[in-house]
C-alpha cells in the first residue's frame, strides 16, 4: 500500500518497485505474491481511505510505503501520524504481519517539523511492533548525491529502473523477514 513509489510512477511495466521486489523475492527462494496497491499522489489519509477494500481476505502481509506526499506537501506530522496509526490498528485488528516503510523529512519546513515527521515511522513500529524500514530511498546511497541523481528519473522524486532494483535489493531482506511472520 503506497503512493508514486509503490505505484511506479514514470516506469514501464515491469520496471516499478512492485514488479522488481516480486522477482527478488522469486529470486531469493520466495514464492509470495506482491499485489501493487500503490496510488500516485496518494497521502496517508488516501491510504486509509482506501485500506478497507484493499486488503481482501487473501492478503496475509501489509508494506506500507505512505507518507511521502504528507512531506511534499508540507501536511502536519500529526494528521500523518494520525492517518498511519489508523492504518496499523486496521492491521492489528487483521493480525497482519506490518513492514513500515519511511522516508526522512526535508529540512525546509523547519527543525520542528522534520522532528516530529522523522519521529513517526520508528515510533509507530514500535507501538505496533512491526518491522521498519526507515526511508525507502535508502538503497540509493545517500552519501553520494551524484550517484544518487543518477538513479532518479528528470523529477528527481521518483527513481529510474535502476534506482527501483537498488531500493529493491536494500528493502528486500526486510520483505522476506515480513514473510517469515506469517502464519500459515
Amino acid at each position: 500500500m503506497g503512493d508514486s513509489l509503490t505505484a511506479g510512477y514514470g516506469l514501464a511495466e515491469g520496471e516499478g518497485f512492485v514488479p522488481q521486489l516480486q522477482q527478488w523475492l522469486a529470486a531469493n527462494g520466495s514464492d509470495a505474491t506482491v499485489v501493487n496497491a500503490g496510488v500516485s499522489g496518494d497521502t496517508t489519509a488516501g491510504g486509509l481511505a482506501r485500506l478497507d477494500w484493499s486488503l481482501t481476505p487473501e492478503t496475509d502481509a501489509l508494506i506500507v510505503t505512505l507518507g511521502g506526499n504528507d512531506l511534499l506537501r508540507g501536511l502536519d506530522p500529526a494528521v500523518t501520524r494520525s492517518n498511519l496509526e489508523a492504518i496499523l490498528t486496521k492491521a492489528d485488528a487483521r493480525k497482519l504481519p506490518v513492514l513500515l516503510i519511511g522516508l526522512p523529512g526535508p529540512a525546509n519546513f523547519g527543525p520542528d517539523w522534520k522532528a516530529q515527521f522523522d519521529a513517526i515511522y520508528p515510533e509507530l513500529a514500535a507501538k505496533h511492533g512491526t518491522l521498519l524500514a526507515p526511508n525507502f530511498m535508502a538503497g540509493l546511497g545517500g552519501d553520494d548525491p551524484a550517484a544518487a541523481r543518477r538513479l532518479m528519473q528528470a523529477d528527481g522524486i521518483h527513481p529510474n529502473p535502476e534506482g527501483v532494483k537498488r531500493i529493491v535489493a536494500d528493502l528486500g531482506p526486510k520483505v522476506l523477514e515480513l514473510l517469515a511472520r506469517v502464519q500459515p
